[in-house]
């Protein structure tokens, strides 16, 4: 009995290692990551959203440059090195769909919604996923961080196209939110509303996909202009556009959640095999 518990302690400890580095990832804005306490308060809130060892996952700092790279030319907006504060937190493990929580006490703009659109037009369907800053922050930089936390989970880069056509759709979101005055879920969900019947269609489109926002807006009673519908129109065109270049990174998504699906299940079967056999040897004790 000792010798086999013992083989399985070994085992455990084997494993878990190849779990922390794929399908677990945590991305820090560079502003957050060279402040201890930040990077500190950050970790704490991750770790209080998740069953996993935060040290264990895999972590990556996002650079100014790097988000301005994707967003300059979409927000007309540049950010400075003390500047990127938002964080987040993949894991892959969650295989029920998109589940965001965002930290509403500090993320004051993009709503959950809101990110799993974005990352639904990045080839992502599924995966658990937290955003958080250590002060108060647009949440807007962090698109680049969570999917960055997703290119490191998956071991595979998202194409720029699809990252590029995530920012203008969250970007669209939020101005169309502010300037109709709508509660941006249900700005969140026109765009989802009109997304799917544009898959279902295969359009691309403006044109013909202005119809389907117009339509899908009135019976919203989202009141836009047409040239908020075709603004909404024309990036869901480019979402369309760029979702035959996400093949590659869609099909490594699915082997890597495959993976961690099994190694969460084999660890959870050694976990209860090993409370099993401590149970029974504390009844042997106890019977002495």
């Amino acid at each position: 009995m000792k010798k086999l518990i013992v083989g399985m302690l070994l085992l455990f400890m084997a494993i878990s290692p190849i779990y922390g580095a794929s399908g677990f990832a945590i991305t820090f804005g560079e502003t957050t990551y060279a402040n201890p306490q930040w990077k500190s308060s950050t970790l704490d809130y991750f770790d209080s959203h998740t069953d996993k060892k935060v040290v264990d996952a895999t972590t990556k700092v996002i650079t100014a440059s790097e988000v301005n790279q994707i967003a300059k030319d979409i927000t007309g907006r540049t950010y400075s090195s003390k500047q990127i504060f938002s964080c987040a937190m993949v894991d892959l493990s969650y295989s029920q769909g998109i589940k965001v929580i965002v930290d509403k006490s500090k993320i004051g703009v993009v709503t959950s919604k809101m990110y799993a659109n974005a990352l639904k037009s990045s080839g992502i369907e599924n995966g658990y996923v937290v955003v958080t800053a250590p002060v108060q922050s647009s949440g807007e930089a962090a698109l680049t961080g969570v999917l960055k936390s997703y290119e490191v989970a998956v071991g595979a880069p998202i194409p720029e196209s699809a990252k590029k056509a995530a920012t203008e759709e969250l970007y669209t979101e939020q101005q169309i939110a502010n300037q109709t005055g709508q509660n941006p879920d249900k700005v969140a969900d026109l765009f989802e509303q009109a997304k799917n019947e544009v898959q279902k269609q295969n359009l691309q489109d403006p044109a013909q996909i202005k119809i389907i926002v117009i339509n899908i807006a009135n019976n919203m009673n989202i009141n836009i202009n047409d040239a908020q519908a075709q603004q909404i129109a024309e990036a869901i065109a480019n979402s369309q556009k760029v979702q035959g270049e996400l093949a590659g990174f869609k099909q490594q998504l699915q082997d890597v959640t495959n993976q961690v699906s099994q190694s969460q299940g084999i660890l959870n079967q050694i976990m209860i095999y090993l409370q099993q056999a401590f149970d029974y040897i504390s009844s042997l004790i106890s019977g002495q």
